[in-house]
C-alpha cells in the first residue's frame, strides 16, 4: 500500500482531503479528524468509553487553525479549540481512508 501524500488541501472549517502517490483521494471532515485524535489524552478518554471531542460544554464547531507536516510521517493539526498535540499518521489515514474504524 502506496501511504506517502502527494498533495494535501485543507478547508479549515470543513475538511482534509489528501492524494496519495497511488492517485487514492481521501477527504476527512474536520469534525470526524478532531474527534478521532490520536494523541495520548484523547485515546486515554475513549479507552474509559468517553468522548474525546466535543467535551461537556464545549461546542461542536471545530475547524483547523494550523497544519504542518511531521517529518515524513503524519500531518500535526492545530485545531479551534486549542488542542494541538495529535499527529495524524499517514498509514492511519489511509487505513481510516480504505474502511478502517476510526
Amino acid at each position: 500500500m502506496s501511504i506517502s501524500p502527494v498533495d494535501i488541501d485543507i478547508v479549515r472549517d470543513t475538511a482534509v482531503t489528501i492524494t496519495f502517490e497511488d492517485d487514492v483521494v481521501c477527504t476527512f471532515p474536520v469534525a470526524s479528524l478532531r474527534a478521532a485524535c490520536p494523541c495520548a489524552g484523547c485515546q486515554g478518554l475513549r479507552e474509559r468509553g468517553e468522548i474525546a471531542w466535543p467535551r461537556p460544554g464545549q461546542g461542536h464547531d471545530i475547524s483547523v487553525v494550523h497544519a504542518e507536516l511531521n517529518g515524513a510521517w503524519g500531518l500535526s493539526i492545530e485545531w479551534s479549540d486549542g488542542h494541538n498535540t495529535g499527529i495524524y499518521a499517514w498509514t492511519v489515514l489511509r487505513g481510516w481512508c480504505d474502511g478502517g474504524a476510526r
